[in-house]
């Protein structure tokens, strides 16, 4: 018995199912998107820097780098358009001495062969001018690099879907799914009862149960469905005001973009992540991590003081290699990939992820038109 069909269902209300949402609802589609919290975004994409990344540091030709460069300017028009505040602050990222100066050339050459818009490299005097409390000795800078409230554009994404015809139910927990000839049969735990819902499409974007939802669909091989790791990152804020007008952005490292010094809509300033590798979910921050966060941060804001950094927040990453020393592109599987017609499975949707929602969601419905 099925209680209620439906063309599209799509499992995770995170920013990418949300922008997915959106954009099938509007081609007329029957949309479903259903999320086991309360509410959207409440895990990866409501616990992170909230920045529209450029597209700076991908690799090549890889999906990152592409849907990151389109989805930020699809991002700051959406924006612009439907009243959800952004602040271009532009970014620099910093070298403090001559190894990372050299490092810096190569990070521009990826840049500009991934089409960032308006990099430059400058120098000592010109970083005066720009930041005169910064300790640096080169820099790149991004001027569209920018902030995003978060919550809103999310919240603007579920209102254009809702508008548009999508049903989107909370606390409505993916259970398991059966391969039929006319789609999926798909059982879900609402609030406790058990409903059956049919549906033509299905779209895994779970975020970190991505990999557990497809192995819970019973057509797709499982030789094909990557491992999920956590990566944790921890964030803390400053009592005191910074002297910066731009993003400060150390050179990458350790699989990550470093400590980073990002600022909100109220110029406030908040530093991370770091990565710290974890085996079952955890958003504590750890206060002892102060220390770990003021060596690096004093590298580039010598006058910052220990005692100036307050735990913040963490958030967690979801990744399908346990280390950052392989770089993790967005991993995108249709039937070719998992022999499972109908099931698009995303998995690996981490930094920038927010920035490229827009683009991946358009991605997403092209590939299902084609």
């Amino acid at each position: 018995m099925v209680d209620a069909t439906t063309e599209y269902l799509i499992i995770g209300a995170g920013v990418i199912g949300l922008a997915t949402a959106r954009r099938l609802a509007m081609t007329g589609a029957q949309v479903v998107l259903i999320d086991s919290n309360p509410g959207f975004g409440m895990e990866t994409s409501s616990r992170n820097s909230e920045v529209i990344h450029a597209g700076i540091y991908y690799t090549e030709g890889s999906h990152k780098a592409r849907l990151c460069v389109k989805g930020a300017k699809m991002m700051y028009d959406y924006c612009a358009t439907r009243g959800v505040t952004t602040h271009r602050y532009g970014k620099l990222i910093v070298a403090t001495n001559d190894e990372q100066a050299a490092g810096l050339e190569d990070l521009l050459v990826i840049g500009q062969a991934n089409h960032v818009p308006d990099l430059d490299l400058i120098g000592v005097k010109t970083l005066r001018k720009m930041e005169p409390e910064l300790n640096a000795i080169a820099a790149i800078h991004s001027p569209i690099t920018g902030v995003v409230d978060s919550h809103n554009y999310m919240a603007a994404l579920e209102a254009d879907a809702e508008n548009h015809g999508a049903i989107i139910a909370y606390q409505s927990r993916f259970v398991r799914a059966e391969k039929t000839p006319d789609g999926f049969k798909v059982w879900i735990d609402s609030q406790g009862e058990g409903m059956v819902f049919a549906a033509r499409v299905l779209i895994n974007a779970a975020g970190h149960g991505a990999s557990s939802v497809s192995l819970a669909i019973d057509a797709v091989d499982h030789s094909t469905v990557p491992p999920h790791y956590m990566a944790k990152g921890q964030y803390f804020t400053t009592t005191r005001k910074p002297p910066f007008q731009h993003l400060i952005y150390p050179m990458p490292s350790g699989g990550g973009l470093g400590i980073h010094l990002t600022l909100d809509s109220g110029n406030s300033a908040r530093f991370g992540p770091d990565i710290v590798w974890v085996d079952a979910p955890s958003y504590d921050v750890n206060p002892a991590d102060a220390e770990k966060f003021h060596h690096s941060i004093s590298q580039y804001w010598p006058d910052l003081q220990p005692q100036d950094l307050v735990p913040a927040w963490a958030g967690l990453r979801p990744k399908i290699w346990p280390d950052g020393k392989t770089f993790q592109d967005f991993v995108f599987h249709y039937a070719a990939d998992h022999q499972c017609d109908g099931l698009v499975a995303l998995y690996g949707m981490d930094s920038p992820g927010l920035t490229s929602s827009l683009a991946i969601a358009e991605d997403i419905v092209d590939q299902l038109a084609a």
